[in-house]
């Protein structure tokens, strides 16, 4: 593999987890909750930290993240059923964004090696 595709495959990895938690900084900034929206963001910076303990640190707040998403999705699809509206896209999409962020603590795990 030569260095400029070494060079590309290594900012796709990390372009999937900052997008991850990019998103979920955004959306507990639209709750109102700003400490965690600034601790989301503030997350993409263990990406660059070479210490054993940052890719764990960083794969379970994403693996966190996983499950507000689930939860976030099964609220909101609960209350549009009981309002009669439909909720079918809804889950697709907050399932679609679950997936993303669980792939993303998976590449976490996969970046972990010794040169990092």
């Amino acid at each position: 593999m030569g260095p400029k595709l070494g060079r590309l495959r290594g900012t796709a990895r990390l372009a999937l987890p900052v997008l991850a938690l990019l998103l979920l900084a955004a959306h507990f900034y639209r709750g109102g909750l700003l400490v965690l929206a600034a601790g989301s963001c503030a997350m993409v910076a263990l990406l660059f930290v070479r210490r054993p303990w940052a890719a764990p640190v960083l794969q379970a707040t994403l693996l966190l993240g996983t499950l507000e998403w689930l939860r976030t999705a099964w609220v909101l699809a609960s209350r549009r059923a009981g309002l009669g509206q439909p909720y079918g896209r809804l889950l697709l999409i907050l399932g679609l964004v679950a997936t993303v962020t669980a792939v993303a603590a998976w590449v976490v795990r996969a970046r972990r090696d010794p040169r990092h």
